[in-house]
């Protein structure tokens, strides 16, 4: 999976901090990810896919299909740019409508309702159970001395 991140990264023109940056994570552990001390965990998974929606996730996970998902109407030719459609794009804050691109835009709802679908599953309650015990009795007390002898107090009875 690792190589596969490493793609990701390479087709958004980013370097390692950067890329660590957008998806939320340490650039330490994108380094331990790619330099193979530890594994991409799904919480790694889940904020790439958060960032980047039209990721395919089996090619993520698996490595099977294409990179990107395609359009419900199949149609996948280039447009102008060099992109093609169902890539994402980043946003540099270069477009007129407030700061969010066409593309980022329509995704933006998608990750939202991702994000109340992923909290809704998460909401976990735990639940508090108190015993009540009796109140404990001291019953004994012993002081050990540096000459290796001890005392032992008992309390008096009520």
């Amino acid at each position: 999976m690792k190589d596969r991140i490493r793609q990701i990264m390479e087709s958004q023109h980013m370097t390692q901090q950067t890329f660590a940056q957008f998806i939320g994570i340490s650039p330490a552990a994108l380094s331990s990810i790619f330099n193979g001390r530890t594994n991409a965990t799904l919480n790694t998974v889940e904020a790439i896919k958060s960032k980047l929606p039209k990721l395919n996730s089996d090619w993520l996970l698996f490595g099977k299909g294409k990179m990107y998902e395609v359009d419900d109407t199949g149609d996948n030719t280039d447009i102008p740019d060099g992109r093609t459609q169902g890539e994402p794009m980043l946003d540099f804050g270069e477009s007129d409508a407030g700061g969010i691109s066409g593309v980022t835009r329509s995704s933006s709802a998608n990750v939202g309702v991702r994000m109340q679908q992923v909290s809704q599953r998460q909401t976990v309650k735990p639940e508090v159970k108190y015993v009540e015990r009796p109140q404990r009795q001291i019953t004994e007390i012993r002081v050990y001395f540096d000459d290796l002898t001890y005392e032992t107090f008992v309390p008096k009875s009520k």
